[in-house]
């Protein structure tokens, strides 16, 4: 495990992934800031009925603000996750090749399911956030939740991207897929800082290419 994070933190300071993490996020903003422009009243709204069971108004009003600006950053960093597994196949074949020049390809991911998988994902992920958003609010409790939460958004969809290029059999597949909540919940830390939560996708991607393929290469 600590040699997968090591290698994975040495990735990602490339010149490569940082442009292309940089990409993403100047594209995902931009549409995020298109949507919060013109949705930002009636989730307020929405959001705020969701919470007319607070006895005071005033907690009511800044509690349905801080929720509308929290949900508006999950959408966001879930645009930063279906960009990074629709186009980060070519970055992650160019690490490959880096570290294991002697791993062959042997497929890739198919779009419609990795599309699939992520839009899955990102419902699962918005319904649990949306039915769980009181518990935000319990400090230590909602760190942990929000945390598990952000690694359901990673885990099937990266396991999926990454395991399509390396791994054929099915059963190995399957058990390459021990242990990676761990890791997509390792990557998820990025999303508690603003500006570093974009890498946190392709950090995922990257500690599960290490996971796969360091052990059978005896790194």
């Amino acid at each position: 495990m600590k040699q997968i994070i090591t290698k994975s933190l040495q990735d990602m300071l490339s010149k490569d992934v940082i442009l292309f993490v940089i990409k993403i996020g100047f594209i995902s903003f931009a549409l995020i800031l298109l949507f919060a422009w013109n949705m930002w009243g009636l989730l307020t709204d929405i959001i705020a009925s969701y919470l007319s069971w607070i006895p005071w108004e005033w907690l009511q009003t800044s509690g349905a603000s801080v929720a509308t600006f929290s949900l508006t950053y999950m959408l966001f960093i879930i645009m930063v996750s279906l960009l990074t597994s629709l186009y980060s196949e070519k970055l992650l074949l160019a690490l490959a090749k880096k570290r294991y020049p002697d791993v062959p390809v042997v497929g890739s991911a198919n779009i419609t399911i990795s599309l699939f998988l992520t839009l899955k994902a990102s419902i699962v992920f918005l319904m649990l956030f949306i039915l769980t958003l009181p518990l935000l609010f319990i400090p230590i409790l909602g760190q942990v939740l929000i945390l598990y939460l952000w690694s359901i958004l990673l885990k099937e969809p990266t396991i999926y991207d990454v395991g399509a290029l390396f791994l054929s059999d099915k059963t190995v597949r399957k058990e390459k897929r021990k242990n990676t909540r761990i890791l997509a919940m390792i990557a998820a830390l990025f999303n508690y800082i603003p500006l570093v939560n974009i890498f946190a996708p392709v950090f995922a991607q990257i500690l599960f290419l290490h996971h796969i393929l360091g052990k059978e290469n005896n790194l």
